[in-house]
């Protein structure tokens, strides 16, 4: 019965992120404005319409405190006035992760705070993500769909440059020194 449940899920998993999931975004696609995503507050879900002004760069990362993530996002911390300097307003780490988690991660990561230009988002049900097409069955290791390991760099709302990890697990393409000179 066990592994009949476990089936069953692991199919509505794969089902759930192929539903839930648009074309993957490239170049001159843009980001979604009306989907509600987290910052703060569970109770105050917030778009990005009419916020995104100049250049920012959204952080894609599969969830946070594992490894890789907690290796990554660093980067774009301690390089965020290095980003300033290129022009970017704004860095936003997403993930697919609760309000209440991403908060957390952020304290652990940046016990003194971060930069006011760096947000942590929480994209709690996956739906920012699945509308960038950014979603992805990591049911067998994570528990549930999550996001790609992926850094947009928009100007304004559109998408001005993209990148993807081909593996989730590696930082070969988002690393923080990676993406710098693309901008």
């Amino acid at each position: 019965m066990a592994s009949l449940l476990a089936g069953a899920t692991k199919t509505a998993h794969s089902l759930a992120t192929s539903l839930l999931s648009a074309a993957e975004a490239k170049v001159g696609s843009t980001i979604p404005l009306k989907v509600p995503v987290k910052e703060d507050d569970a109770q105050k879900p917030f778009t990005f319409e009419g916020l995104l002004k100049g250049k920012n760069v959204f952080v894609g990362v599969p969830g946070a405190f594992t490894g890789t993530c907690s290796a990554q996002v660093p980067g774009y911390i301690k390089a965020f006035e290095r980003f300033k300097e290129k022009g970017v307003e704004n860095v936003y780490v997403v993930a697919v992760n609760d309000v209440f988690v991403m908060k957390a991660w952020k304290e652990q990561l940046a016990p003194e705070g971060t930069p006011a230009g760096v947000h942590f988002i929480a994209d709690d049900q996956g739906a920012f993500v699945g509308a960038l097409g950014m979603l992805f069955d990591a049911s067998a290791l994570l528990g549930a769909p999550r996001s790609k390991r992926f850094v947009a760099v928009t100007e304004g709302e559109t998408i001005t440059y993209i990148a993807v990890e081909p593996n989730p697990a590696e930082l070969t393409v988002t690393a923080a020194e990676k993406v710098l000179p693309w901008l």
